[in-house]
């Protein structure tokens, strides 16, 4: 729920931007969960509407490309037992808050009674606005519970580590950080038709370019269709062994499926990665490597369980 009012109660509030809801900020969720079902309280999520990187400086091109879209991380934070989310635009206006400005204007007008962030959590200038600060700004008006630094492989787990290794194509790294398969979305829309003739015609799947994209090659996945999931081979590249400087592509060949689905809004559940993009000398030798990323998929789908896990544990 996204009331456009604060709600007239007290409440467990937890902050941040939560790109991605990966392991760590689920561990922030599920302690200020664990919070509010101690005290009887609703749990309110504090995020805000775009990176407040925006603000501060210049983007780079990583930062236009977020892991989970506003509806993606609503859908997220549902499954987490989420009550309510405030999501706050990040303005300059915003960012010239002062910590204490912040405090009396968000987190007490919101009614926190527990306020819940992860160690590294900052509002308003950096070298002030802290975790370490905040009992200064509370004033003793709501209690602070921080939620220590995640770690996997003895390093940070963060949204800019997963964007790494989503862009080099490490996709058992992205999905063991974020604690689920890594998902997007987009419309099945007309291609070149050119999977057809070689015997895999394939469903190309328009890209929102807000979510990041996994890096160039060859994928093991799940595309979800209507209410059914469906075994995938997908492909992100530019497919140069036809031409060069083509655009990017995303197109995805589904097992033992035959069905016109253009125009319908799928999802793709990101598995495993099989290669990287090849330009070959012939079109045989395409359709020879298309057997085979077809059998290395069939044989993965084998290996692992059915169960489909888009959904956080």
């Amino acid at each position: 729920m996204q009331p456009d009012e604060p709600l007239d109660q007290p409440v467990v509030l937890a902050m941040g931007f939560f790109d991605g809801v990966h392991r760590g900020h689920q561990a922030v969720i599920r302690r200020a969960k664990a919070i509010a079902d101690e005290r009887g309280l609703t749990l309110a999520v504090l995020t805000y509407d775009h990176h407040p990187a925006l603000v501060y400086r210049p983007l780079t091109e990583a930062d236009y490309h977020y892991l989970t879209v506003p509806q993606r991380k609503f859908e997220l934070f549902e499954q987490l037992g989420v009550d309510v989310v405030y999501q706050v635009g990040f303005t300059s206006q915003l960012s010239a808050l002062t910590p204490q400005e912040f405090v009396d204007q968000y987190l007490v007008k919101f009614h926190a009674e527990v306020v819940v962030a992860g160690f590294d959590h900052t509002y308003g200038p950096k070298d002030t606005g802290n975790m370490d600060r905040l009992p200064e700004y509370a004033k003793d008006r709501f209690a602070i519970e921080t939620v220590a630094r995640h770690e996997e492989d003895d390093k940070k787990i963060s949204s800019t580590r997963i964007r790494q290794n989503l862009a080099d194509g490490h996709l058992n790294t992205v999905n063991q950080l974020l604690g689920y398969r890594y998902l997007t979305m987009g419309t099945v829309v007309h291609g070149e038709a050119r999977g057809r003739t070689l015997g895999f015609p394939t469903a190309n799947i328009s890209h929102d370019t807000a979510y990041a994209l996994p890096g160039i090659g060859v994928y093991v996945t799940r595309v979800k269709i209507g209410s059914d999931w469906y075994q995938a081979m997908t492909s992100v590249g530019r497919n140069i062994t036809f031409g060069e400087n083509r655009p990017i592509t995303i197109e995805a060949y589904l097992l033992d499926f035959d069905a016109a689905i253009y125009g319908e809004v799928v999802q793709v559940e990101w598995e495993t990665r099989l290669r990287g993009e090849v330009k070959f000398s012939s079109v045989d030798a395409l359709v020879d490597q298309l057997k085979a990323d077809e059998q290395a998929t069939r044989d993965y789908f084998n290996r692992q369980n059915p169960r489909i896990s888009t959904r956080l544990n």
